[in-house]
């Protein structure tokens, strides 16, 4: 084993730790880092859980004394954090940017639909069984994402003349998109909920990056051409993307993807 893999080494240490404030009880997660130098902490918006971040030389011992000490600022900065919204009857959620009302309909056939009532409501309307309602809810949500994404993305590789191997949609909390060297763009199912022209900005931010492999000015200059609501779709990200990880449940694994250029959590080196 490595000089360094020896000197760093530690006994089987918790994964995560419980703080008190104010008589409620907080799940800290620990993460050791070789390249962090002091303890910081870290409550990730989209899935509020809070992330203790350990140099390399610091003990359990330290991390749970700067945990407690701090307890009353996690208390705090997940009280500011709005309530999640689970898919169920009766339950508002944004679809393509406009608000739908889930309404069950046990003795319908089919799975899920949307559609306007008399009365001009919008519904998400799913059949079958309630116990389901949840995830039907949520494959619903996932089809019209990759359904929309795909066709946008390969609108904008056409108009590129390059190579899109797949679209894939998955629950990602440290980014909107991504994009692979061998032509796999990623997206967040998430982006259905927002309106339009936000989706098309990602599509045509993704595809673009099958030319240029970077955020350069001509990479923007590419993207700008393709996408006129640029600005519009950022700034609409800044204000409201973090509301988006309210609604349902999250996939398993997401909380632990990281790296998102524009960071949607709450971080202090205290």
């Amino acid at each position: 084993m490595a000089l360094r893999a020896l000197l760093y080494r530690r006994p089987t240490e918790p994964q995560a730790i419980e703080v008190v404030s104010e008589g409620a009880f907080y799940l800290v997660r620990l993460r050791r880092h070789r390249q962090a130098r002091r303890y910081t902490l870290r409550i990730q918006a989209a899935t509020r859980e809070v992330v203790l971040t350990m140099p390399p030389r610091g003990s359990l011992k330290e991390a749970k004394a700067f945990a407690n000490k701090h307890s009353g600022w996690i208390a705090a900065r997940l009280g500011r954090l709005a309530e999640a919204v689970p898919f169920r009857d009766g339950i508002e959620v944004p679809l393509r940017g406009i608000a739908h009302r889930i309404a069950h309909r046990p003795l319908t056939r089919g799975t899920v639909w949307s559609e306007t009532d008399d009365r001009g409501n919008r519904l998400i309307c799913v059949a079958g069984e309630r116990p389901h309602l949840e995830r039907r809810v949520g494959d619903f949500l996932r089809r019209e994402a990759k359904r929309e994404l795909e066709v946008a993305c390969r609108k904008y590789a056409a108009r590129l003349n390059v190579a899109l191997k797949r679209v894939c949609v998955r629950d990602q909390t440290s980014r909107w998109g991504s994009c692979s060297t061998t032509g796999v763009l990623s997206f967040s199912w998430r982006l259905i909920l927002a309106p339009p022209f936000v989706l098309d900005y990602l599509a045509a931010h993704e595809v673009a990056h099958l030319v240029e492999m970077n955020h350069s000015p001509r990479f923007w200059r590419l993207v700008g051409r393709m996408c006129p609501a640029i600005e519009r779709a950022k700034v609409w990200l800044d204000v409201h993307g973090t509301d988006l990880h309210r609604y349902g449940e999250q996939d398993a694994g997401a909380q632990l993807q990281r790296g998102r250029p524009r960071p949607i959590s709450d971080e202090a080196d205290l």
